[in-house]
C-alpha cells in the first residue's frame, strides 16, 4: 500500500510534461530532501519512474502498447527548460538534419552551457557534452546549425556543404551564417565571407 508521500510525488509526476526532469531539489514542497530521495528511488525499482542520471528521474510514457521511455529530444527540452541551460545539436547530427551527410551519428551527442554528463534513457544513451558559447551562438536558428554543421564537417569539407547550404537555406538565413563569422573559426569564417553573397 502507498504510503501519503508516495501518492504525492506520484501525483505530481503525472501532471509533468512528456521528458520534465524529475529532482529531489525539485520535489521539496512535498518533504525533505532524505524522503523525497527515497521515495523517488522505490519508484525507480518499482519502474513508475525511470533514472536518467544521478539524481535524475523522468516518468515513462503511457501508451497503449505499454509504457515506453520519453523521446529523447523531449528530455533535453525538459532540461533545458527547468536548468536554463543552452543544449543545441552537435554538429555531426546538424549536418545529417541539414543533408550535408547521410552520416547518421552513432551516438546521441548534444553540446550545452552546463557541465558535461551522461544520461541512460531506456536502452540509449544520450551524452551532453560542455561546449563554448561561440559553439553555442544561434542554438534555436537554422545559421546557428549550419554553423555547427560546417565546424564539424571541417575545412575539407565545408566548401562542399556552404554551397549546398545556399540553395537551402533562406537568404535571411545566409545573412546571419555570414554575420556569425566573428565566432568561427577562422578558416570557416574565410569561407562563409567567400562563398556567402552580402546584399550591397
Amino acid at each position: 500500500m502507498m504510503n501519503s508521500l508516495t501518492e504525492k510525488v506520484l501525483s505530481y509526476v503525472e501532471t509533468q510534461p512528456e521528458g520534465t526532469p524529475l529532482t529531489a531539489k525539485g520535489l521539496l514542497h512535498l518533504s525533505n530532501r532524505a524522503a523525497i530521495d527515497q521515495t523517488l528511488s522505490r519508484l525507480a525499482r518499482n519502474g513508475r519512474v525511470l533514472r536518467v542520471g544521478r539524481g535524475l528521474y523522468v516518468r515513462p510514457v503511457a501508451t497503449k502498447f505499454g509504457p515506453r521511455a520519453p523521446f529523447p529530444e523531449k528530455l533535453i527540452e525538459g532540461i533545458a527548460r527547468t536548468s536554463g541551460e543552452t543544449i543545441v545539436s552537435s554538429g555531426a547530427t546538424a549536418a545529417n538534419e541539414l543533408g550535408l551527410t547521410t552520416q547518421v551519428p552513432v551516438r546521441t551527442v548534444y553540446l550545452t552551457s552546463g557541465r558535461s554528463r551522461r544520461l541512460s534513457l531506456g536502452k540509449q544513451s544520450i551524452e551532453l557534452r560542455h561546449a563554448s558559447s561561440r559553439s553555442l551562438a544561434k542554438p534555436t536558428e537554422r545559421a546557428g546549425q549550419a554553423a555547427r554543421a560546417l565546424t564539424w564537417l571541417g575545412p575539407r569539407e565545408a566548401r562542399r556543404a556552404l554551397s549546398v547550404l545556399t540553395h537551402r537555406l533562406e537568404p535571411r538565413e545566409l545573412e546571419e551564417l555570414q554575420a556569425m563569422r566573428p565566432v568561427l573559426p577562422g578558416w570557416l569564417a574565410q569561407t562563409v565571407s567567400t562563398l556567402v553573397p552580402t546584399n550591397g
